[in-house]
């Protein structure tokens, strides 16, 4: 079966643009085909952490990220056929509008021939519904486009009127009312993470009572997905143990990336530095993003942890910190409120939170192990006499993120995505003596 086509019904979730309601959509079609009994397999288009995490939660499965710079094609191509093999429904959630971007959520449509559903915000709004409907149809000629969903509607006279208002032919999905109740809490970032909303379940089930409403038990046409060959991993990290940060204050890891640990043979010891546990034993360290200005005082109180996370970094063990992860490394990091905590000490300087966006976008990155495609996403600004090791690049060629290296630490604000160079990545986690 896995090297043959493989035919599943799938629906690629977008919308005009941000702020639409695509994630609460798209995990409300999670959670109500699995009621249903349904095996359904979600990805999310972009280097998204947060929204993964809610729909892994409505599916019951991890969520993969699909990103056309980040992942590439071959790679999106073997984790939509992986889903298939396996699913009654795939979803793919879109990200910002669905033109937005080089390459665009409209391209993986394309690409991969998935039938797109635009989700619409429809507060304020009569028949201008029915132009923007048709303005995300015809705006590129050969987009798979199934129909429109209404969301935030007023009423059923309301919903009515935007149904009326569509081109002749075009599919009504129907419209979701407004429900401040079910809504998913937010905060700089995005969402809160998934384990940090205590009624996510509750909400995913009001959520997807109100989409039964709407007739979207229906399943979408199926969709037909190619085997795409993939290169054996050697076991580059066999025998060696990373341990990685998995909590509120370190929690944006690409499933991705703990599978290609796996694949490349190398023992995962996760654990909570917010929980008070100390660095295990372990031949190397991964830092993740996340927010650990929000957990200061906790974080600053497990000095266990940071004098192991010191002993490991003196011992020459490799160290990767990334975003959250390496603010987390300098001397202070200073709070939204301006608080400042005292931090890890293993990296001079400060981070220091801003109120607007700092930095966005994909990254290149040509490190002495390899070239490695990620992203950037923070609040905050670095402060450090440190001098980079060297920088990453935008997609267009320009200066993107400084790299810090300072023995065999690695720390940077880009999110690595480790398929993208599995060797490079063997190559960061290990001793100089074993490097490839």
């Amino acid at each position: 079966m896995s090297d043959a086509v493989v035919r599943c019904p799938a629906l690629f979730v977008a919308a005009p643009a941000s702020g639409q309601g695509k994630t609460t959509v798209t995990a409300a079609l999670a959670r109500l085909h699995t009621r249903l009994g349904r095996k359904v397999r979600v990805l999310k288009c972009g280097p998204d952490f947060l929204d993964p995490q809610i729909h892994a939660v409505a599916s019951g499965a991890p969520v993969y990220n699909v990103d056309l710079g980040m992942c590439g094609e071959a790679d999106i191509a073997r984790r939509l056929h992986a889903a298939a093999t396996d699913a009654d429904l795939i979803l793919v959630e879109g990200v910002m509008g669905l033109y937005d971007g080089a390459p665009s959520g409209a391209d993986i449509a394309c690409r991969f021939g998935i039938p797109v559903m635009a989700v619409i915000d429809a507060r304020a709004m009569a028949q201008t519904f029915g132009a923007i409907a048709h303005g995300l149809a015809s705006f590129r000629p050969g987009l798979p486009f199934a129909g429109v969903l209404a969301n935030h509607v007023g009423s059923a006279r309301h919903a009515d009127m935007l149904r009326d208002a569509l081109p002749a032919g075009m599919r009504w999905f129907g419209a979701v009312m407004r429900d401040a109740d079910a809504a998913l809490p937010e905060r700089h970032l995005g969402l809160l993470q998934a384990a940090e909303i205590h009624d996510l379940e509750a909400r995913l089930d009001r959520l997807a009572d109100s989409l039964a409403a709407t007739g979207a038990a229906e399943l979408p046409p199926a969709v037909e997905f190619p085997a795409v060959a993939a290169d054996a991993l050697p076991p580059l990290l066999a025998g060696r143990t990373i341990a990685i940060a998995r909590d509120a204050a370190y929690g944006f890891i690409y499933p991705a990336n703990v599978d290609t640990l796996h694949a490349l043979g190398a023992t995962l010891a996760f654990f909570s530095p917010l929980a008070g546990d100390p660095l295990p034993d372990c031949d190397a360290a991964w830092l993740p993003g996340g927010y650990p200005e929000l957990h200061g005082e906790r974080l600053v109180a497990n000095t266990a942890f940071w004098r192991g996370l010191r002993a490991h970094a003196d011992a020459g063990k490799p160290l990767l910190a990334e975003c959250g992860g390496m603010m987390s490394l300098f001397d202070t990091v200073v709070d939204k409120a301006g608080m400042e905590h005292a931090f890890g000490g293993l990296l001079p300087g400060r981070a220091v939170m801003q109120k607007r966006l700092a930095a966005l976008g994909m990254q290149v990155a040509e490190l002495p192990e390899g070239r490695l495609t990620g992203h950037t996403f923070h609040y905050s600004q670095s402060e450090t006499p440190l001098r980079p090791s060297l920088h990453a690049q935008t997609p267009g060629g320009g200066e993107g993120e400084a790299i810090y290296r300072v023995g065999r630490l690695t720390a940077s604000y880009v999110h690595f995505y480790f398929p993208s160079n599995p060797a490079a990545v063997a190559a960061l986690l290990s001793p100089l003596s074993a490097r490839v």
